[in-house]
């Protein structure tokens, strides 16, 4: 019993010694006291007591008062527990003192908690960064297309940094400000012989506005000849033309083939109607025969006068051919005609 008791003494003991040096940071207190920028033991507690890390104050509170900068250690704390990265912060504050450029505590740490790398930010705001655009396409106004690729170069505007709009915006208004200068221009060859027309016109219009950047220059990087823009419009407008020309041409011929339908119904209805009535003929002979008002001499009367105006019709069809014959002109007595 007695050796258990011991034991478990001796475990009480290592368990306290070592959450005392968790609550008490001895080595840290040291460290801040050896770098001279002391920090009280107990200010070292009270960090760990509210769940902030003292290492990684302590070690960016030092490298800031070793930099040479004004920061407290409340800032620090405050940045922390608003979820930030106060290395990142520290760090970039320490670049932008020995970059000379004006950064303050607040609008670093205001970046670092809008989800944007502050030291990137900084790093692109002493060494602007090149952006690739994609390829814009663009139509002179003779009909001919030019690709057109070119090259931004930007610098971090920190005080747009946050709520600035970002890459795709500059990119989007610089291909919107090249199509609209090679469109301006009359002929494509002012686009070739002159590309740092558009890279001009384009940097005019302040495209920055409202971004997190700032362009410094535009350079055109490429410029291709594309499609003949001008000449397929044309083609397919001819196209669309003669398409309608035709179902216009098809129409016609329709309500011209429906009219000739009708005409031969018409003619036709009318052929039954004489072949109805010469069918009655005979009847009307044969009661004009029973009623005795027609005699047998007068019916071969009327066949002398059917037949003799059958051979007249028959003599005047004959006579119009020849005529027509002799009007036609003479046949051509060329070599291929031999």
């Amino acid at each position: 019993m007695i050796a258990v008791s011991g034991a478990v003494i001796i475990f009480i003991v290592v368990i306290a010694f070592f959450a005392f040096l968790y609550y008490f940071p001895i080595g840290l207190w040291i460290r801040t006291i050896a770098a001279g920028v002391p920090l009280g033991i107990i200010a070292l507690v009270r960090m760990r007591l509210i769940g902030i890390p003292p290492s990684v104050i302590v070690t960016n509170y030092v490298r800031a008062r070793k930099a040479g900068l004004d920061l407290s250690v409340d800032q620090m704390q405050s940045h922390f527990l608003a979820g930030g990265n106060v290395e990142n912060v520290t760090l970039a504050m320490i670049a932008a003192q020995r970059a000379q450029i004006p950064l303050e505590w607040q609008r670093a740490a205001a970046i670092d908690l809008a989800g944007r790398n502050v030291l990137e930010a900084l790093q692109t705001s002493v060494t602007p960064r090149v952006i690739e655009t994609p390829t814009f396409q663009g139509v002179a106004q003779n009909g001919i297309q030019l690709n057109v690729k070119a090259r931004i170069t930007v610098r971090s505007n920190l005080d747009r940094y946050v709520g600035g709009a970002g890459e795709p915006t500059i990119i989007a208004r610089v291909g919107e400000g090249v199509v609209s200068a090679v469109g301006a221009a009359v002929d494509h060859k002012e686009v070739l012989e002159y590309p740092d027309r558009i890279s001009k016109a384009v940097l005019a219009k302040g495209l920055d506005a409202g971004t997190a950047f700032e362009i410094v220059s535009i350079d055109i990087a490429d410029v291709d000849v594309g499609k003949n823009i001008g000449a397929e419009l044309q083609t397919s407008q001819a196209e669309a033309d003669r398409r309608i020309a035709q179902a216009k041409a098809a129409e016609r011929q329709y309500a011209a083939q429906a009219a000739e339908q009708e005409q031969k119904a018409e003619t036709q209805a009318m052929r039954a109607k004489v072949v109805e009535a010469e069918a009655t003929i005979p009847q009307a002979i044969a009661q004009a025969f029973r009623s005795g008002n027609l005699g047998v001499m007068d019916y071969y009367r009327l066949k002398n006068v059917q037949a003799d105006t059958e051979m007249r019709s028959s003599i005047g069809a004959s006579t119009e051919a020849a005529t027509d014959a002799q009007q036609q002109p003479p046949p051509l007595t060329g070599p291929a005609n031999k």
